[in-house]
């Protein structure tokens, strides 16, 4: 594997590169596990090196959706919006539990306490709604980037929130109408949005939103959406 100076970047992001991530091929089929680091450096996604990861969708009973603001001090996608929560499931026996996608939504419920402080009790896994996974590959610069299948997840309902400003700079609850103008402004380079959010909200997103009470017909578990 490549080595990579990480002197220069926020430590604590540092020491989450040595989490260990599942390593799937192009059906989702685990095949190993690998560190954060090793998953996310480009000279070895252009191997092919693919990895599981979960993109989650908060909604209030307002039908508003929480966007976060990434740190300054992220590796990946630095100051970028996005949706809710975004990371990984990693490679340890509840995580990898694959039966109705069990670990991937344990794994959020723990990123969702870890980057937005909600409280574990307020998200439990049986409130978190896997919709459908998508695959996709962006660089973020010129060493790190992602290569994922991207389990897409949905939550309604009100929480409490005590983010973490190593994790997110800024955050905020959206309409759709504020969405649009959002990404108009990422088209103008006004803002920056992270590329997964910026394909969903492009394709599924508007569809999901305006059908948050009968979201059943958009679930399918067989296929895995290539962006």
């Amino acid at each position: 594997m490549p080595e990579v100076d990480t002197g220069h970047l926020d430590g604590r992001q540092v020491q989450l590169l040595s989490e260990m991530c599942i390593v799937i091929d192009e059906h989702d089929r685990k095949i190993g596990s690998d560190t954060k680091k090793n998953c996310h450096l480009n000279e070895n996604i252009e191997r092919g090196l693919l990895h599981r990861a979960f993109s989650v969708f908060l909604f209030n009973t307002e039908d508003k959706l929480l966007l976060q603001q990434r740190s300054e001090a992220k590796i990946t996608f630095p100051g970028c919006f996005t949706n809710s929560c975004c990371s990984h499931p990693l490679s340890n026996p509840g995580e990898l539990e694959e039966k109705d996608a069990i670990g991937v939504r344990r794994a959020a419920q723990r990123r969702l306490k870890a980057e937005l402080g909600i409280p574990m009790e307020e998200v439990p896994p049986e409130d978190i709604n896997y919709l459908t996974r998508i695959h996709y590959k962006a660089q973020s610069d010129g060493t790190w980037g992602e290569n994922e299948i991207d389990y897409i997840l949905f939550v309604r309902k009100n929480v409490t929130l005590d983010p973490d400003p190593n994790e997110i700079k800024s955050y905020c609850y959206v309409s759709k109408e504020e969405l649009e103008e959002l990404l108009k402004k990422a088209a103008s380079g006004e803002v920056k949005i992270t590329p997964w959010f910026q394909i969903i909200a492009e394709t599924f997103l508007f569809t999901w939103w305006h059908n948050l009470n009968h979201l059943n017909q958009f679930v399918d578990h067989e296929k895995i959406h290539r962006m």
